[in-house]
């Protein structure tokens, strides 16, 4: 692949992204770096008034940011069929599936529907908006599908008879279950619509090790303190976390069924392609975890 450079981003004009979660973390720094583009960047987002604050926050960086809310509840999956009917578009040049949740400290929750809530907001919800997405994103000259993964997810086991985590519920254990589940669901989307035929791509990112405390201060961000040592040298800001999945995005030369994440030992640096191996080159598991998202899911 030619050099890529995140301060120089190729423009975007008349493309339409959809950010989930774009209103904090990550999700606001794709958003933010998307909309310097000239893309209209729509934001994913149940609280109205934090995606107001996240698209002033982008104004005030680029003033003639073109910028939309979507309200999107990614826990309550009834409720997304009538999301994506007021999107208002014709086409979908990407989503970025970014939104998610770690509940730490916190006892094993369930949604309205039953749903353990991390594996049905992170992973269910996706897998739900996705399809829903689909006409549109079929719709635009050539759609993509990001899934923001996690770099514990590679590492996670899944378990295909408990992935309500009714049995041994840990917070953070069920949520890596959940990054590596989202990412095992973006290659198997892949395959799928390559075996159709589809000018649709599916491409994972993962943000490596990116902190609070090393994050730029924006209003979405007050608690970023610009600290840089020890923890920079190993690891990053949210800003640079984003730039995987802005890369997804946008480069042309971005295939289906790649992966990108940061260049220093997956942990930090500028984007670049990585192997795509172990559990995430699982075929049989990512089939397997596509059947029991499908029953799970309306």
């Amino acid at each position: 692949m030619s050099h890529w450079d995140v301060h120089h981003l190729p423009r975007a004009d008349g493309k339409t992204f959809l950010v989930t979660g774009g209103n904090a973390g990550i999700g606001y720094f794709v958003a933010e770096q998307l909309a310097g583009t000239g893309a209209t960047v729509l934001l994913g987002s149940r609280d109205t008034a934090k995606a107001e604050t996240a698209m002033a926050s982008i104004r005030s960086l680029v003033p003639d940011a073109n910028l939309g809310h979507l309200r999107l509840d990614l826990s309550d999956l009834p409720s997304l069929k009538s999301s994506v009917d007021t999107l208002g578009v014709d086409r979908l040049d990407a989503v970025v599936c970014n939104a998610g949740v770690l509940l730490e400290d916190q006892p094993r929750q369930e949604t309205s529907d039953g749903l353990e809530l991390t594996f049905a907001t992170n992973h269910l919800g996706h897998f739900v908006l996705v399809h829903r997405l689909m006409p549109l994103l079929e719709a635009a000259e050539a759609g993509r599908v990001v899934t923001t993964g996690s770099f514990v997810g590679k590492s996670a086991d899944l378990d295909l008879d408990d992935l309500q985590s009714k049995r041994d519920y840990q917070p953070k254990r069920t949520y890596a279950r959940s990054k590596l589940a989202q990412m095992l669901f973006a290659f198997e989307l892949d395959r799928r619509l390559r075996a159709a035929g589809s000018s649709v791509l599916s491409v994972v990112d993962h943000p490596g090790g990116a902190l609070d405390s090393l994050t730029p201060p924006r209003p979405v961000h007050p608690e970023a303190d610009g600290r840089k040592f020890p923890a920079g040298l190993l690891l990053q800001g949210k800003e640079a976390g984003a730039w995987p999945a802005v890369r997804a995005v946008l480069d042309p030369a971005v295939r289906g069924g790649e992966m990108f994440g940061p260049r220093v030992f997956g942990l930090r640096g500028e984007p670049r392609r990585e192997p795509v191996r172990g559990k995430l080159a699982d075929t049989a598991l990512a089939a397997r975890l596509w059947a029991a998202s499908a029953e799970l899911t309306p």
